[in-house]
């Protein structure tokens, strides 16, 4: 551990240390498996390229992500480490010269992505190469319950078999309990040590405010205090992003945009620009990210919501790496929570993974709709309690609820009055009475409810109604897109045993 410490002041630059670092690179350099559990910006990097540069022969990383696996040699080779990656941007003659070079002993490390790996030719190349260790990074990708998987992950248990001598280590940023056990169980390292490090990010702000009818108002009122400074905005859409990107120039803000429909180069000049100016806002869907190193990202915005979680966790996380305050912003509604749900219900996947999505789903909701501490519900999700953490919205300025129970009562009761085939707007207009021919033609407006509720605004039932989805109380028609009907946990709340409390207002 003298010559770990060594290397990471004279290599790398850092003083000490942090969180279970050194006990995980004693652990590998021992030859040992470990499953590290550590947050975006944690420093998992070096938990396992300290070892290669320690162990005899070269440390094979392998990477989801050619630009993640570029970006990193590129780092590696500033430092004066041997390093080398083996992707598809690599012609034949590239790829032969970097082959060359791991078996005649000049590397120290060697990316390599999961779908090349799993290939014949290069598992023979790597049993004639001394090989330090195993690193498979992003290893959440293996798991069919994680937020990322990735098919080609799937064949990585052949190193087990064919290397097993060599120690492997399987890092994430982003699994919770489920995940975890398929990551073991997929990577056969049943045996290996788990390293956990905390989850919290104790220097990211969390506020999470309700969708309004103009949500670019509310994006540019966030802004607006924040020139100058570097961001992400994530939208759920390629239209989105290209829409919000030019209005955002509008503005004055000097915005890119990244998505999957780019040109290749286009998206990698935009990310190559983003990381080395200033004060540039990146405005992009989930394909960008992962890996992106950019220590002074002040915030993350998020314009829709998530799918989960672990995705909202590893997003927000890109977010004050360099441990300065910064912010991780996210505006959701209803229409968000229905189309989360439709795409589930609309997907091929089996009834269990359609049922786990549903719940990862619920859990962000839940996060969204919380009154208590924000950080506290966040990390609870990944099996970490903390106290109240002082540096989120709620416990800023801590919002007053009201029992709502009555309320939600007449509001499912018009749900049900409807026939259960009618959207969230059209039911709050029989609760406000606005009259129509729609309204006449469907006779709502002849309902002993209607108009029941003119004493409160439509802001109201409009959050009232995104807590009934949010806890599971209304869910989507699967009969008619875009309707809500009854859940049957409904029925408590409907005869009395239960009660409904949402927050009075919501600051934006």
């Amino acid at each position: 551990m003298d010559q770990a410490q060594e290397l990471l002041q004279r290599v790398f630059g850092y003083p000490e240390f942090r969180g279970p670092q050194a006990e995980i690179i004693a652990h590998l350099v021992a030859g040992r498996d470990a499953m590290v559990l550590m947050p975006t910006g944690g420093g998992k990097s070096l938990c396992y390229q300290i070892p290669a540069l320690l162990r005899p022969g070269c440390g094979v990383v392998i990477s989801p992500l050619i630009a993640l696996m570029q970006d990193q040699v590129a780092a590696l080779c500033e430092l004066d480490v041997r390093a080398a990656f083996l992707n598809s941007a690599l012609d034949a003659a590239a790829a032969a010269a970097v082959e060359a070079r791991l078996l005649a002993g000049q590397l120290d490390l060697l990316y390599i992505a999961p779908e090349r790996l799993n290939t014949a030719r290069c598992l023979e190349l790597l049993a004639r190469a001394r090989i330090a260790l195993f690193a498979i990074d992003e290893a959440h990708c293996v798991s069919q319950w994680g937020h990322d998987f990735r098919p080609d992950y799937l064949g990585l248990s052949v190193l087990h078999e064919r290397f097993p001598e060599v120690p492997r280590i399987a890092l994430t940023a982003t699994a919770d309990e489920i995940t975890r056990a398929d990551i073991r169980e997929r990577l056969q390292l049943q045996d290996a040590r788990l390293f956990s490090a905390s989850f919290d990010r104790p220097n990211i702000c969390y506020r999470i405010n309700a969708k309004g009818s103009k949500p670019s108002a509310q994006l540019l009122d966030f802004l607006a205090q924040r020139r100058g400074q570097a961001g992400i905005v994530y939208c759920l859409s390629r239209r989105s992003v290209d829409e919000t990107r030019i209005w955002l120039v509008q503005e004055g803000f000097p915005a890119l945009a990244y998505h999957a429909g780019m040109d290749t180069g286009a998206r990698a000049a935009n990310q190559t620009r983003f990381q080395s100016e200033d004060g540039i806002l990146m405005v992009a869907t989930i394909a960008f990210g992962m890996g992106i190193d950019k220590p002074d990202v002040r915030f993350v915005a998020h314009l829709d919501l998530p799918k989960s979680i672990e995705g909202y966790y590893q997003e927000t996380g890109r977010a004050g790496r360099d441990g300065l305050p910064a912010e991780a912003w996210l505006l959701y509604g209803i229409g968000d929570i229905m189309q989360q749900r439709r795409w589930i219900d609309e997907s091929e996947a089996s009834e269990a993974h359609q049922r786990l999505s549903r719940q990862k789903l619920d859990a962000l909701v839940e996060l969204c709709e919380t009154v208590d501490c924000r950080r506290q519900r966040l990390l609870g999700y990944f099996g970490e309690s903390i106290a109240p953490c002082g540096n989120c919205d709620n416990c800023l300025t801590p919002p007053a609820t009201v029992d709502a129970s009555e309320a939600a009562r007449l509001a499912l009761s018009a749900v049900y009055r409807t026939g259960q085939r009618f959207g969230v707007l059209h039911v709050i207009d029989v609760l406000l009475g606005k009259s129509s021919e729609r309204m006449s033609s469907f006779g709502h407006d002849r309902l002993a409810l209607f108009g029941k509720g003119r004493d409160q605004p439509q802001s109201f039932w409009r959050g009232l109604f995104r807590a009934l989805i949010g806890q599971g109380l209304l869910v989507a028609n699967p009969n008619l897109p875009g309707t809500l009907r009854l859940h049957e946990s409904a029925r408590e709340l409907l005869n009395g045993s239960s009660e409904l409390r949402v927050r009075a207002a919501q600051p934006r």
